[in-house]
């Protein structure tokens, strides 16, 4: 295995604390769902399987940490993949747990479940980002509008968040079977893809890049989240009566679709009016370039008078 360049080792710490706090946070729910000999087999299994992550996490946390200072994301995509799928696999156990035992309502454990997921999620995402760590970026402006586009995937994890939350917080009537686990599922492939698709068009721009031409997770966001969350979130308070639904989100998702529209179109429109003068500067360098070069004047040199020979003399 070709050995990494020199890595960060701050940034490395903090997302492997990150990363195992938080696991073993969640490791500690599914402990004390389980009561009697199952709690320590419960016990043993998570301890295995925290080992056997941390030891996977050795090697991309450090490659995570040698990338960067640099325009690429591809270890931090990795290593967000990874967290993400085991990371809701246990919280689907967790969910699982509460659903079964739905006279439990010990709301504080649940709220604070949705708590840890929506910090140490949205935190870890900006921590793989590294920002401040983009040396090639220098102007202010630049990397100010990229700390903004991304403030909206922050935005969208929390979100995201808040629709699988209603799945084990407190609940009079619970939705259907089916409706629950397509919830969740959808939540989960959307942690999964959206955060790497932002990840991705950071690594596709380069040293070069234009946060204005990030469109593809705007567009993705824009489908996945504002309009189909809207959907989910409508469909619950209305068909299911969910008093848990919150309106403030439907609220920024509305918001949301019009200003991404506005933006859609106000950057089409910029384009169009670009390609004109684009193309009469292209006319004018070709016309340029096909021109004949202008010739030279050729410096005529007329003969000169001839010098007299000078002779030399003989010494008689």
């Amino acid at each position: 295995m070709v050995p990494p360049p020199p890595t960060n080792k701050p940034h490395v710490c903090l997302s492997t604390i990150l990363i195992m706090s938080s696991m073993a946070l969640i490791d500690a729910y599914l402990v004390e769902q389980n009561h009697g000999p199952r709690k320590i087999g419960i016990c043993i299994m998570v301890m295995v399987g925290d080992i056997c992550f941390l030891i996977v996490l050795r090697y991309v946390a450090v490659w995570v940490g040698a990338e960067v200072r640099t325009a690429k994301r591809g270890y931090a995509m990795i290593l967000w993949f990874l967290y993400i799928f085991v990371l809701e696999i246990k919280v689907y156990f967790v969910y699982q747990n509460y659903k079964a035992d739905r006279k439990s309502l010990d709301a504080l454990a649940r709220k604070a479940l949705t708590l840890l997921l929506s910090i140490c999620i949205p935190v870890l995402f900006v921590v793989l980002v590294a920002i401040d760590h983009m040396e090639y970026v220098r102007p202010f402006k630049k990397r100010e509008e990229i700390r903004n586009r991304l403030f909206w995937v922050v935005v969208d994890l929390l979100d995201i968040l808040d629709i699988q939350a209603n799945l084990w917080e407190p609940q009079k009537k619970g939705l259907p079977l089916w409706a629950e686990g397509l919830m969740f599922f959808y939540c989960y492939i959307l942690l999964l893809v959206l955060p790497c698709v932002s990840l991705s068009e950071i690594s596709m721009q380069g040293i070069n890049i234009v946060p204005h031409k990030m469109l593809l997770y705007p567009i993705l966001s824009l489908v996945t989240i504002n309009v189909i969350t809207l959907f989910i979130r409508g469909g619950n308070m209305i068909l299911y009566r969910d008093a848990r639904v919150s309106g403030i989100l439907i609220g920024k998702n509305i918001l949301a679709i019009i200003l991404k529209t506005c933006s859609f179109v106000q950057y089409r429109r910029q384009l169009q009016n670009a390609s004109p003068s684009f193309g009469v500067e292209l006319q004018k360098n070709s016309v340029a370039h096909a021109r004949p070069a202008p010739t030279s004047p050729q410096v005529v040199m007329q003969d000169q008078t001839p010098f007299p020979e000078v002779t030399t003399c003989e010494h008689t």
